[in-house]
């Protein structure tokens, strides 16, 4: 998609070379590595090449390993088939199969995150430029169009011509150009997408129009690029709740003071939130007044979730571009990323800790794992429920305009400038209304089998009959959030040749961002019956979860889209009866913080060039100066009066980072790298403000919730090396290995400590909320801090194979694989009530899987074109649960997988169909409580989301 037609060169030495004319390099993006000047004196001396067209996932593979052979840094590629064509129908997906890659969170039709070596935080970058989404400080990958796309480029390392942030490594994102092709190019695709198990067909549109001139002043070019993606999705879930401990059934056993069965909330009898919950053997004793009882282990809740939805992404880029002569060309480009979404979430939840109606004989009501303590199963009578129809409607809106001038200066000399400005709005209003009711009896079982919970009440019909149902409480939120950076970027390379010093990269960049972020909530309580509401308030659901297990497959909601399009009357409706209830007319969104970041980079680097043993040795040693300004303002809201106060803070952080790297040619089909540099990662900049949000003591656990940011959090710092071999063993194939790890210093982590706060600023004990307004209360707040250090490191092993020789059948037949084995390790502290720490705790990064593979086989042949992969990667630690139960306190993910394919068929020179799939074996994610031999996908299974089948067919034209 780089060249037209899709026809890439492949030299008879080299995988490909790429031509640095003018034009070509002027193409590329920001200057990022001297090495294309040096490759570019190279060329002159070798023999002519020998062309060969391939085309299709042959000649994407062909063209990432030339990327990777000519780069200085370690890259992975992923290149397009033809004009706006990735090998996926997204960019994530595209992604998953590059060597290093873990990607997980698969729902609605899509990937949601991406991690490179197991880290989360990546540089993301279009065309060499930073970009985000709103007061983020990453952008959503997801939401650029595969379309719009020429090439991603993912920098595991960095040298100092690069920016500083992303400590996981950069994913840089090509667009197209007008002078990436000769004259005129159309191409114009069509696609849909069946999605499972929403069961239904989306559309993909985009269009893509460029050409170039010899004008009177030069050549011009120009192209648009236009894109428009539907999705409309549904996710399914069935979640047991956390772990809880009750007495026995055996009414002997029960300590003076309790029932059988009996939920045990005395937290002076049991500490909630350790490591390893409480133990889960057969006969396991908590101590009540100095005499020992048996406890039981159980769930405290059901809960099942139905979210429908349709999400919308439409998406421009423009480029313009001009050539008055051959020493010079000016692009000028932008790009909008809108992003549209809303969705209906219908939750099932049901407690089932009580305890109130168990019968003559409890111990009948459950069942246990064999050798445990914990309740495999049971029944309860009377249990309390809630149904709550959950609306979400968000918005982004994200544009950039650049402009890029490149010059040649006499014949020694290369200049770039660039500058940009950026803007992202991202809205979301949250509306949620609840129904509740207690049912006669609900009967659980917690592990009906490959780790998914069952359940049914003791009429389901119920669940659908609106008669049964109150509706309760109603929540009203709405948040906005915004960013903006104006960026100037001044570099050149100097091709000095003193000796073995080749050239002078030098570069100078400043950068003013700007980010803000408001809301808004309120709840209230109606207490009426559903049906006195009119049919028009309800909706149900139906054919929930047959994948999954057996549990209800419909029930009954407040209808949100109804009460959505109604949210004047409604908000009245609450507010008769509790005045304190805002109407529309009262709504304003309350500022939270503003931040303005403005940044200074200088670097320096240069490139050499000798011989070690009769070998080309090249390198280049670079240094990075990076200032950092922050000026932040924060807005705390008085809970009674609503009164407003602002404060303000002030930082400057400055760090200083080195970059080297050594290429080794030991023979000219193999390359050896060594590669140090050190990045940054910069806290968020809502982990910034100190301003307390709490929650409620939901769980009654004698305390409530909350965090708070923290002003004085410094940039994460991480020192890199990577050792790499690459052996080119024949034309198009090569096999390639990478050692690093990783060393990071002032890791972020959050820190709990116990505040009591006064009842003025309780949200739930002030007069306002018609709380006891007479004491305060205390809470376990979460604050981030720079507690933290780790390390993490692996090895990767990568091949690209297409066999020569092979029948005439099978000619053109290749394959696509990679290895990567992590480990990781950082303390994580832990403090006291105070918020003093006293211990510190060793844990593996969130998200890394130790393990992770991708296989794919491809064939290139006349018109066909296909791709069979398979991806896989290990169980992982997700998240910790709140440190209020009694089940271990890590939730892991357990295996993850997926098979997916692409036949493509060329119809004629203009004309292309493909049809694609994806998770074809149909696998669910699931999750499970684990810390260190406590817990298992068996014991403490922890929910099933559904995630379903896609299938795509696409039709191409181009010209």
């Amino acid at each position: 998609m780089h060249h037209q037609s899709t026809r890439i060169a492949a030299a008879s030495v080299r995988p490909l070379h790429l031509k640095l004319s003018v034009v070509a390099l002027l193409g590329t993006g920001l200057l990022s590595s001297a090495s294309v000047w040096a490759q570019a004196a190279d060329e002159k001396t070798e023999p002519p090449e020998t062309t060969v067209v391939v085309t299709g996932v042959k000649a994407s593979l062909i063209k990432s390993l030339a990327t990777k052979r000519t780069s200085d840094q370690v890259v992975e590629s992923v290149v397009a088939e033809d004009i706006g064509k990735l090998p996926d129908n997204n960019v994530v997906e595209a992604l998953q199969r590059v060597t290093g890659i873990q990607v997980t969170n698969r729902a609605g039709g899509e990937v949601g995150t991406l991690s490179i070596r197991g880290l989360p935080d990546v540089q993301t970058t279009w065309n060499g430029r930073n970009i985000f989404t709103a007061s983020g400080t990453q952008v959503a990958l997801q939401d650029i169009p595969s379309t719009l796309v020429r090439q991603i480029d993912v920098y595991k390392t960095r040298d100092a011509s690069q920016l500083d942030t992303g400590i996981a490594g950069q994913v840089d994102v090509k667009s197209l150009r007008p002078f990436d092709f000769k004259g005129s190019k159309v191409s114009v695709s069509a696609r849909g997408t069946y999605l499972e198990p929403a069961e239904k067909t989306n559309p993909q549109l985009s269009a893509m129009l460029s050409n170039r001139w010899e004008t009177g002043i030069g050549e011009v070019g120009a192209l648009i690029n236009l894109s428009a993606t539907q999705t409309k999705y549904r996710n399914e879930s069935v979640t047991p709740g956390a772990m809880v401990p009750f007495t026995s059934p055996n009414a002997s056993e029960v300590p003076p003071g309790y029932t059988p069965l009996q939920r045990i909330t005395d937290t002076s009898i049991w500490t909630p939130g350790t490591h390893t919950g409480l133990p889960t053997a057969a006969g396991s004793t908590l101590d009540f007044n100095g005499k020992a009882y048996p406890y039981y282990l159980a769930r405290d809740a059901v809960f099942q979730s139905d979210v429908q939805g349709k999400r919308e992404r439409p998406a421009a880029n423009l480029a313009l571009q001009w050539k008055p002569n051959s020493d010079a060309v000016y692009t000028f480009e932008s790009m909008y990323n809108g992003y549209r979404d809303k969705s209906f979430n219908q939750l099932l939840f049901s407690f089932v800790d009580w305890w109130g109606d168990l019968g003559s004989n409890p111990a009948s009501t459950i069942s246990t794992f064999p050798g445990t303590n914990i309740i495999k199963s049971r029944t309860v009578n009377n249990v309390y429920g809630f149904n709550s129809g959950d609306y979400t409607t968000s918005a982004t809106d994200s544009r950039i305009y650049a402009l890029n001038g490149k010059w040649n200066v006499g014949d020694r000399l290369k200049l770039e400038g660039d500058v940009s400005y950026q803007s992202s709005t991202y809205h979301s209003e949250f509306t949620a209304t609840r129904i509740d009711r207690v049912a006669p009896s609900i009967n659980v079982d917690f592990n009906a089998g490959g780790g998914n919970t069952a359940f049914s009440f003791n009429n389901n019909a119920d669940l659908t009959d609106p008669t049964k149902w109150n509706v309760a409480q109603f929540y009203d939120n709405a948040n906005r959030n915004k960013g903006s950076a104006a960026t100037a970027n001044l570099s050149g390379v100097y091709e000095a040749d003193w000796g073995p010093l080749q050239t002078i990269q030098f570069g100078a960049r400043v950068d003013d961002r700007k980010a803000s972020e408001a809301n808004r909530t309120q709840s209230g309580n109606l207490n009426r019956n559903l049906a006195s509401l009119g049919p028009e308030y309800a909706s149900t659901n139906s054919g929930f979860g047959t994948d999954i297990s057996n549990v209800p497959r419909a029930w009954l909601e407040p209808n949100a889209y109804y009460i959505r399009s109604h949210i004047d009357d409604w908000r009245k409706l609450y507010n008769s009866v509790d005045p304190n209830f805002l109407t529309t007319d009262k709504l304003s969104l309350q500022k939270t913080f503003e931040v303005e970041e403005k940044t200074s980079n200088l670097f320096l680097m240069g490139n050499t060039q000798t011989e070690l043993f009769g070998h080309r040795l090249r390198g280049n040693f670079g240094v990075r100066y990076v200032k950092v300004d922050t000026d932040m303002t924060f807005y705390k809201v008085d809970a009674t009066t609503k009164a407003v106060t602002p404060s303000s803070a002030s930082k400057s952080t400055n760090k200083v980072l080195p970059s080297m790297t050594l290429i080794y040619d030991p023979s000219k089909d193999v390359v050896l790298r060594l590669n140090y540099g050190e990045t940054l990662r910069r806290p968020n900049f809502g982990d910034l403000n100190p301003v307390l949000q709490l929650a409620d003591d939901v769980s009654k656990v004698g305390y409530g919730s909350g965090s708070g940011g923290n002003p004085d959090l410094q940039p994460t710092r991480s020192k890199n090396l990577d050792l790499t071999a690459e052996w080119y063993f024949q034309k198009d194939s090569a096999i390639y290995g990478t050692a690093f790890k990783r060393k990071i210093d002032g890791l972020v982590v959050g820190l709990r400590r116990k505040v009591h706060v006064d009842p003025a600023n309780d949200p739930f004990r002030n007069s306002t909320s018609g709380g006891d307004h007479t004491n305060g209360y205390d809470y376990v707040i979460n604050s981030p801090v720079n507690a933290s250090n780790g390390d993490i490191s692996g090895a990767e092993l990568g091949l690209i194979y297409f066999p020569k020789g092979l029948p005439s059948l099978l000619d053109g037949l290749g394959f696509q694989g990679s290895f990567t084995r992590l480990s990781s390790s950082q303390n994580v502290p832990e403090a006291n009530d105070a918020g003093d720490i006293v211990a510190q705790l060793k844990t593996p990064f969130f998200g890394v899987s130790n393990r992770s593979y991708n296989a794919t086989l491809a064939y290139e042949k006349g018109p066909v074109s296909a791709r069979l992969s398979y991806v896989w990667r290990s169980g992982f630690l997700a998240a910790n649960e709140a440190a209020l139960f009694a089940n271990p306190i890590g939730i892991w993910r357990r295996p993850e997988k997926s098979v997916d394919m692409q036949v493509s068929y060329k119809i004629n020179d203009n004309m292309s169909v493909d049809i694609s799939g994806v998770n074809l074996t149909n696998e669910m994610q699931q999750q499970y409580y684990h810390f260190g031999d406590a817990g298992n996908p068996t014991l403490t299974n922890f929910g099933t989301l559904q995630i379903g089948r896609s299938v795509s067919f696409g039709l191409r034209w181009r010209m």
